[in-house]
């Protein structure tokens, strides 16, 4: 076996066989969730051999009868609307949407045929069942998604993908799945226009020839999914009889427009003659969402900075009684637009710590980072101060900032003017919204990116951000906060 090639677990099977034995699984633990809510509220509520009062006197029922057809109906509509698909499980919101989405139809199915039945369900049996379930039933489903990615980490439980197009869009699908493993997409091999064999340069990915020699690559490789990274030098005719010399139900074709960055709710799929047209909607920076960005903000750092007081007030004291020099620390950011502000922290480093850090950049871009300065063991960190930044609780007064309109709970990291000097054209655009306390480059590796991952994941942010999507880097930031490294 060659260095690039990558060896197919023969536990993990293909496409359909894991997917059919996950989805089986899981199956099981939604019968087992409901099974319990739906007769546990029954019981709790009414009593295991209660009877359901009707209007019509030939009419008899039992609510057990009732949570057996709840409980049926249910599992029948997370199967009709596909909550198990191989294509939604792993990453993202569709698979809980999808859970939800089928929740709430058959509490409304059942609603109308109570009503059309006049059948008196007790409300208290209804308005607790349904949402206790929906929240189990997606307890359940993270559960299993913790496992999955786990497992995906390890290389089973993906499909095995075979890239088809040029050797330089290749390598760039190659590297964007191979960051987000937990999607579910592992690259076994790359049949390339220029027809190279053997390990592409700078990859660890084999080429197993050109075009022709599509039928042998998915033979030795094993693969069950074929993605086309590129059209140029593939005619629509020529994709077509891809299409068709795929083995139906087990072999699948993915197409890769050249569109990276770009979040779900953007992308709208439209076929026009036969055409799949892709439609990305164009960012917006204003009306309705900005308002409730500012809404949530407000309100959330209000809340967080009351809840948070005494916390305030202990910190204060540890950096005041520590060591010499002012409580905060105040240093000068660009936020919206371009526009400055004053940031807020408590200060954990020692005095004259900006006088220091000329010498202590030059180290630090001799590691080979030219704009973020980032040092592991900085010298000039007080001892409180490195228990603060390890857990982030330096930057807990930045609140303030929120507060004041300076800043977002979630956003870009606010740079520094020095920083800004040395951005590319591009990077400009991390200042169509507010800076945040936390982002998505944060949650995603902390102080351990470098700075192009950095710039990527703002402005992935940036292009695509949501009051969804913020409470979900909320939630991150929280674990990535407790969790094993911290930042420093």
């Amino acid at each position: 076996m060659t260095a690039g090639a990558v060896r197919v677990s023969p536990s993990t099977g293909s496409t359909e066989e894991w997917s059919r034995s996950y989805s089986r699984r899981v199956l099981l633990t939604d019968f087992l969730a409901l099974f319990w809510v739906v007769f546990g509220v029954q019981i709790a509520w009414l009593g295991l051999d209660s009877n359901l009062a009707t209007n019509t006197a030939d009419l008899r029922l039992s609510y057990t009868g009732i949570s057996i057809v709840v409980i049926a109906v249910w599992m029948s509509a997370l199967a009709l609307y596909d909550t198990r698909g191989h294509r939604v499980i792993g990453v993202g919101s569709t698979e809980y949407r999808l859970v939800a989405d089928a929740s709430v139809r058959v509490f409304g199915f059942l609603a109308i045929v109570a009503f059309l039945l006049h059948v008196d369900l007790a409300r208290g049996y209804i308005l607790i069942a349904f949402p206790v379930g929906i929240l189990v039933l997606l307890l359940s489903r993270w559960m299993w998604r913790q496992w999955l990615v786990a497992e995906r980490k390890r290389g089973n439980y993906s499909a095995k993908v075979l890239l088809v197009g040029s050797t330089g869009s290749v390598l760039h699908l190659a590297r964007e799945l191979g960051r987000t493993p937990e999607a579910g997409y592992r690259v076994v091999g790359a049949a390339v226009s220029a027809g190279t064999r053997g390990v592409l340069p700078n990859s660890a990915v084999e080429s197993f020839g050109g075009f022709d020699d599509l039928a042998d690559a998915l033979a030795t490789t094993g693969a069950d999914t074929v993605v086309i990274t590129s059209s140029d030098d593939l005619p629509p005719e020529r994709v077509r009889q891809l299409s068709w010399s795929l083995e139906p139900g087990r072999q699948h074709l993915v197409v890769a427009p050249s569109l990276t960055d770009i979040g779900g709710p953007r992308i709208h799929t439209r076929p026009v003659q036969g055409l799949p047209l892709i439609h990305v909607e164009t960012p917006t920076y204003s009306g309705r969402k900005l308002y409730t960005k500012r809404a949530f903000d407000l309100v959330g750092s209000a809340v967080l900075i009351i809840v948070l007081s005494p916390v305030l007030l202990v910190l204060a004291l540890l950096v005041k009684t520590t060591s010499p020099g002012p409580v905060f620390f105040r240093q000068e950011r660009v936020g919206l637009n371009g526009s400055t502000f004053r940031m807020i922290k408590f200060r954990s480093m020692v005095v004259d710590a900006e006088a220091r850090l000329q010498e202590l950049s030059q180290l630090d871009r001799a590691e080979g980072n030219d704009v973020l300065f980032k040092m592991r063991n900085d010298p000039r960190v007080t001892r409180i101060g490195r228990l603060m930044r390890r857990y982030s609780l330096d930057e807990v007064p930045q609140l303030f900032n929120v507060l004041l309109g300076d800043m977002s709970l979630v956003g870009p990291r606010p740079p520094l003017a020095k920083e800004v000097e040395l951005y590319d054209t591009h990077v400009h655009r991390r200042f169509l919204v507010k800076p945040g306390m936390t982002g998505l480059w944060q949650v995603s590796g902390r102080s351990d990116l470098s700075w192009e991952d950095s710039v990527r994941l703002d402005l992935f942010y940036v292009e695509n951000w949501s009051l969804i999507g913020d409470l979900v880097i909320l939630w991150r930031t929280a674990r990535a906060v407790v969790g094993s490294d911290g930042a420093y």
